[in-house]
């Protein structure tokens, strides 16, 4: 008997896969049809926020870009602060910076030094986990704020690329949709 392919949420339909982006052999998953839909949108954030709704979140770290808009978004849902995690030169002011490797690359991340204060019960916050270095550097800059991680929350997980395999064994890492 053949397996049943998993039922995917409603949400789901509206992703779309867009091949060589931003370089040739990479297989980007754009969400950009679901924030514009405000549906999917809605039931995508209460998905990501179930599992963290009596966790005690006080801020939300969102990784930029699109960590942004779905990060403010959760933060609102669980009634916390947004912390954002941006791209460098981007943040006033004296700045915590933790650089990182892409599949494609390198990049660097930074956070406002006090963003938040030391001990803050936080949720970090991404779309995608690909390969695993974005979000694994985003940990690493949410210890330099000396803040409580309790986790992180990704849209969709590309399993294949084994992200997973970075994140600190024990942590928990909850993806709403994994392909």
């Amino acid at each position: 008997m053949p397996d049943t392919p998993p039922t995917l949420p409603d949400w789901s339909r509206t992703l779309r896969d867009v091949a060589d982006f931003p370089r040739p052999g990479i297989h980007f998953k754009d969400i950009t049809p679901l924030l514009a839909d405000a549906a999917a949108l809605r039931a995508a954030v209460a998905a990501l926020a179930a599992p963290w709704r009596n966790a005690g979140v006080q801020a939300v770290l969102g990784v930029e870009a699109r960590g942004f808009i779905l990060g403010a978004a959760l933060a609102l849902e669980l009634g916390a602060g947004f912390v954002p995690l941006r791209k460098p030169g981007k943040l006033p002011g004296a700045t915590l910076v933790q650089d990182y490797a892409l599949e494609y690359g390198s990049d660097r991340i930074e956070v406002c030094a006090g963003a938040v204060a030391a001990g803050t019960r936080t949720l970090l916050v991404d779309d995608v986990l690909a390969t695993g270095g974005t979000l694994a550097a985003a940990l690493l800059l949410a210890r330099q704020l000396e803040v409580d991680v309790l986790g992180a929350a990704v849209l969709v997980e590309l399993q294949a690329l084994g992200g997973r395999r970075r994140w600190p064994d024990g942590l928990p890492l909850l993806a709403t949709l994994v392909y």
